[in-house]
């Protein structure tokens, strides 16, 4: 059973409206940036930068590329969960948001694989690398600068902010190639027109720095940091957290193994896979994706108000029992010709996927102590998204390509169930107080939660 929430009084409502602002449109910023690639990888990419290869080969190259910020994200977790432990949350929310504006930016002047040759998709590697170290900083980041701040018995509410920013972050970024689709020629779009939304960056970028720089860092932080300096030495949080609660980082890791794979075949791969082995046109995919993305954020509302209602174990059992059985209707559905099947298929996907990630915005920040929570909850979503989300980057092509769409629908069932198993295991942190000097036993709050 979760302690009773002692923290302290909750900030006015005026820093309450800058920190959700905050936290909604740096993430909508940060992955914004870090979908317009993906759908570039889905559209654009197998043709731009792998001009050489097959049409199988080049799709599996460019997603593959797509795969690669999902293992720099653990990286990424790491190196800004420890800025974010010992410099502070908001510093780290600055220094992502930069980091993948540039990134992002470079992209979009980046020669072609006709012009410069191989030196294009190594140098699209490496930007790509660095989009991952700053998303990998960011989610963690921005769920519990958010958390540290809501009202404890609204987290769920509050975590919306970057669940809903990420959503957003999708939409825009489809809206934007939608757009340039519909307002240009096919030669002309994979001339230059694609490199539009990544050159907009710019301007979302100092939108975002504008809100961010305007928020003071979390008083929860600002406390565990006043008491660090008066009582006791410095301890490096990786280790901490290694030392008292690897189990968690690995059990809250596990649990996002539903969320990610099933969005990364929803909404990226089936992109892909409706135009090219269907025969919808780019426009229809994006129209799709449009619609299952408002399902996402309807999805993500109920997760929100599920998880503060009946807590956030069950709210997550609810989307990740869910997958163990859709996976096996997704590829039926898409394989009808049906555009509004194809749709059915994603939305659905993707309106489970938004309970479980707005659920888990609120439940893994709760499952650490304040002096490692940015190292811990960096690690665990990144190290399940670095699996979650790449190893079907990577995989999903020769599957379907060996066994057809069951092979894939058996590795998301898969995905599901381990996640239902982690979820199981982990305690129930609904209540549970954010200051690590609310009870006696706070020296270790989540240290029995297995």
């Amino acid at each position: 059973m979760s302690s009773p929430s002692t923290d302290s009084p909750t900030a006015d409502p005026k820093t309450l409206r800058r920190v959700v602002g905050a936290g909604f449109l740096g993430t909508t910023i940060e992955y914004y940036d870090f979908f317009i690639y993906g759908t570039a990888a889905a559209l654009v990419f197998p043709k731009v930068f792998f001009p050489e290869l097959g049409a199988a080969a080049a799709t599996t190259a460019s997603f593959a590329t797509f795969a690669v910020a999902f293992v720099a994200r653990p990286f990424g977790g790491v190196v800004f969960g420890h800025l974010g432990d010992r410099v502070g949350r908001k510093t780290t929310l600055v220094a992502t948001l930069l980091i993948m504006g540039v990134s992002t930016v470079l992209i979009g002047v980046l020669p072609t694989g006709a012009t410069i040759g191989v030196a294009a998709p190594i140098l699209l590697v490496a930007l790509r690398f660095l989009q991952g170290l700053a998303v990998g900083g960011e989610w963690s980041s921005a769920a519990l600068f958010v958390g540290e701040y809501a009202p404890p018995r609204k987290r769920g509410l509050y975590a919306l902010a970057p669940t809903l920013g990420t959503s957003a972050g999708l939409l825009l970024s489809t809206l934007t190639f939608l757009v340039t689709g519909f307002t240009m020629s096919t030669e002309t779009f994979l001339t230059w027109g694609w490199r539009l939304p990544f050159l907009l960056s710019v301007v979302l970028v100092f939108v975002g720095l504008w809100v961010r720089l305007g928020v003071a860092d979390t008083p929860v932080f600002r406390a565990a940091q006043e008491r660090a300096a008066a009582t006791e030495k410095a301890k490096l949080p990786i280790t901490e957290l290694l030392r008292h609660q690897w189990k968690q980082m690995l059990l809250a890791a596990g649990a996002i193994l539903f969320w990610q794979p099933f969005f990364t075949i929803a909404a990226v791969f089936l992109v892909n896979y409706g135009t090219a082995e269907v025969g919808h046109s780019r426009n229809t995919m994006l129209t799709i994706n449009i619609v299952a993305i408002l399902f996402n954020i309807a999805g993500s509302i109920i997760g929100g108000r599920l998880a503060d209602r009946i807590g956030r174990r069950r709210s997550m059992l609810i989307s990740t029992s869910f997958g163990v059985i859709w996976a096996f209707a997704l590829f039926p559905l898409a394989d009808t010709g049906s555009p509004v099947l194809m749709g059915l298929g994603i939305s659905a996907t993707l309106f489970f996927v938004g309970i479980s990630s707005s659920t888990m915005t609120a439940f893994m920040p709760e499952l650490f102590r304040t002096a490692y929570r940015s190292t811990g909850t960096g690690a665990a979503f990144n190290l399940g998204s670095a699996v979650g989300a790449s190893v079907p980057s990577i995989i999903a092509a020769p599957l379907l390509a060996a066994f057809g769409g069951i092979g894939v629908a058996v590795m998301l069932s898969a995905f599901a169930f381990a996640a239902t198993v982690s979820v199981a295991f982990l305690n129930e942190t609904r209540g549970r107080s954010l200051d690590d000097t609310a009870t006696k036993t706070a020296a270790r709050p989540a240290a029995d939660a297995v």
